[in-house]
């Protein structure tokens, strides 16, 4: 895997990044292949963990034996949803219902579930000013057209011929 042979072209030469640099350096000498498998990003002892497609967790075959495997996430593809508090059924239920059949290999981030409430304060608390009328504003025009018409004869008097 890239990421292997990054991690002992580095330790070779003793660098130790950072995280972010490390995102940084695999973001710029790499591309995404769509073709590619997905990355394992971790695999559980069998029987420690429960698969949980819903959730991110796979039964797979890992050499000989049947484990557990998360797969590394693609930023690219991550998308957000919003769930009515009411959803019967939960998120869960959205979930399968709105997003599996269109996503089939989808998952849910428990870390990244937020639950809250949406406030549309423009909604609640906004109270439109009534428009004036058609007769106000013509009756506002004519007004700032007189106050112009003495103020250009002023600048016409004053000016030298």
């Amino acid at each position: 895997m890239f990421r292997d042979q990054v991690d002992q072209a580095l330790s070779r030469l003793n660098l130790k990044p950072g995280v972010s640099e490390m995102k940084l350096l695999l973001r710029t000498v790499s591309w995404r292949v769509e073709a590619a498998p997905p990355v394992v990003v971790k695999i559980y002892k069998p029987g420690k963990m429960a698969a949980d497609p819903l959730h991110g967790r796979y039964e797979r075959t890992v050499g000989s034996k049947r484990t557990v495997v998360e797969y590394e996430t693609d930023s690219e593809l991550r998308d957000t949803e919003q769930v009515p508090l009411l959803e019967p059924g939960g998120i869960e239920a959205f979930f399968r219902r709105e997003v599996l059949p269109r996503v089939p290999d989808a998952w849910i981030d428990p870390g990244a579930t937020k639950i809250g409430y949406e406030i549309s304060f423009t909604r609640y608390f906004y109270q439109p000013k009534p428009l004036r009328t058609l007769e106000e504003i013509r009756a506002d025009i004519l007004a700032i057209q007189k106050e112009a018409e003495g103020l250009l004869d002023e600048l016409v008097q004053g000016v030298p011929k």
